[in-house]
């Protein structure tokens, strides 16, 4: 085999160096700007972003909420999907699950006969408007009568009047702007944490404190930066947060998809 020219030799040990020379800037590029193709917020300060946050979650019409909330009065998981007027979707306790509607002012609980036994009401239950039980009797009678209105309550829903203490406590968890504030809000100075993923979304972290102690906010990186997941301080619970401004039906159920309670709600 004849020798290359020196030209040739030159050319073709140059060749690699160069071609992976030329690759590894292009590698480097790439990782120099991590924000390239997404909304921005990532380049922003932390409070820069939690503001941006806010101000997505606040100008949006709907909302997908679910997840589990911890508090003194108990656990709660949910599952609801919330707009301005109105609400729809389950909330789960310790000891039982129920489906909440809102349409307006307008509140209707649903669940089955399990959760309108007479062990899961305070004792001294006060009658209904018209002196009546629940399966109505007049005389204040309980026994079987009590177990045949659980049955007659299953599955149906129940309109709470909004005189019933029940009434504010279930209308809380519908409530989009309240819902919203008390779960979005960043307690303490905040930090800019590390990128992620919630739901094939890229998020931005920002947390209350260095080890999130007042709450860790993922923010969206693709389309508007709405918040995607909400992970409360001391273990109080994480919320994940999806479907903004997808709207959905909301309609007061048929007159025969309902029951009057005809007494004060137990509590949940």
């Amino acid at each position: 085999m004849a020798a290359l020219p020196p030209t040739s030799r030159i050319r073709r040990a140059v060749l690699p160096v160069a071609l992976g020379a030329g690759l590894t800037a292009v590698l480097a590029g790439c990782a120099a700007d991590p924000d390239e193709g997404t909304n921005g917020v990532g380049k922003l300060s932390a409070s820069a972003i939690e503001e941006k946050a806010q101000s997505a979650a606040d100008a949006a019409r709907s909302v997908r909420l679910a997840g589990t909330l911890v508090s003194k009065g108990g656990t709660y998981k949910l599952n609801m999907r919330l707009k301005q007027d109105g609400a729809s979707g389950s909330v789960t306790t310790k000891n039982s699950t129920f489906e909440l509607l809102r349409v307006g002012e307008a509140l209707y609980l649903k669940a089955d006969a399990g959760f309108w036994e007479p062990d899961d009401k305070p004792s001294g239950t006060p009658s209904g408007p018209a002196g009546e039980d629940a399966d109505g009797d007049a005389d204040g009678s309980d026994g079987d009568s009590d177990s045949d209105a659980a049955d007659k309550l299953d599955d149906k829903y129940v309109k709470v009047p909004q005189d019933d203490p029940a009434y504010k406590q279930l209308r809380g968890f519908t409530d989009m702007d309240l819902l919203l504030d008390g779960l979005i809000g960043l307690h303490g100075d905040v930090v800019k944490g590390d990128r992620d993923k919630i739901g094939g979304l890229r998020t931005v972290k920002v947390k209350g404190g260095e080890d999130g102690e007042g709450g860790t906010l993922d923010v969206s990186l693709d389309g508007a930066p709405f918040p995607l997941q909400f992970a409360r301080g001391g273990g109080a619970g994480v919320v994940v947060l999806s479907e903004w401004d997808k709207d959905f039906p909301l309609e007061e159920p048929a007159p025969g998809q309902t029951v009057d309670y005809g007494r004060q709600l137990p509590r949940t």
